[in-house]
């Protein structure tokens, strides 16, 4: 399992990094991404402290992704945000996307797959074709997520991507040690979410590329 969206108690998760990425690689994850909740009143902070959690892959067979996502951000910031977090060692940057399960500002989705700072735009609710066929455009991958109540337009998002082209991945945007998940039970979600068997292969290995990538620029 390669996971690009989790939190720790540095936002709203449960666990410090060192507890998420042990129950991790128990769980099996070949890598994890640290993504705590970010604007531009603690983007620093959060970057510094996950790039910090690296030093758990002196260890730990598994590799530890810093990152942030960027979260209830009004629209126009979300270019500019997404920039200074790349400059300041995040390797990926997640936008919290228009799930149909917060308020998120309209215009969200359409910020993030417009900027190419942005890696992944998690849970993006009921995104256009417009929107997902920029994504495949810039190349921003649109989120599957097993996580309850973001994934009730898991099906939507499929649909859309699929006929967009855009890339998918699967993610479980954990909180809490209960929210990871097998490489198994993260296959069954894209399964879930509508895709053929060979979509959801394609949606894991989307997640394996990026991983490549940024081990490649370390």
């Amino acid at each position: 399992m390669i996971d690009l969206h989790t939190h720790t108690l540095f936002s709203d998760g449960e666990l410090l990094p060192s507890e998420l990425v042990r129950r991790a690689v128990v769980t099996g994850y070949k890598a994890i991404a640290i993504t705590d909740h970010a604007d531009y009143t603690n983007l620093e902070q959060l970057v510094d402290a996950a790039m910090r959690a690296r030093y758990l892959e002196d260890g730990y067979d598994i590799a530890v992704i810093p990152g942030v996502e960027l979260t209830h951000v009004p629209p126009k910031h979300i270019a500019p945000l997404a920039r200074k977090a790349k400059e300041c060692g995040a390797e990926i940057v997640v936008v919290h996307g228009e799930t149909a399960a917060e308020p998120v500002a309209p215009g969200t989705n359409r910020a993030a797959v417009l900027c190419e700072d942005v890696d992944v735009l998690a849970h993006p609710g009921f995104i256009t074709l417009e929107e997902a066929r920029q994504a495949a455009e810039i190349g921003v991958m649109l989120e599957i997520t097993s996580r309850g109540g973001h994934n009730m337009t898991n099906g939507h998002v499929a649909a859309v991507a699929k006929e967009a082209g855009a890339m998918l991945v699967v993610d479980t945007d954990t909180h809490g040690p209960g929210d990871l998940i097998t490489s198994a039970r993260a296959l069954a979600v894209a399964l879930g979410a509508g895709l053929s068997r060979r979509g959801a292969d394609e949606a894991m290995k989307n997640a394996l590329h990026k991983l490549d990538y940024i081990i490649s620029r370390r």
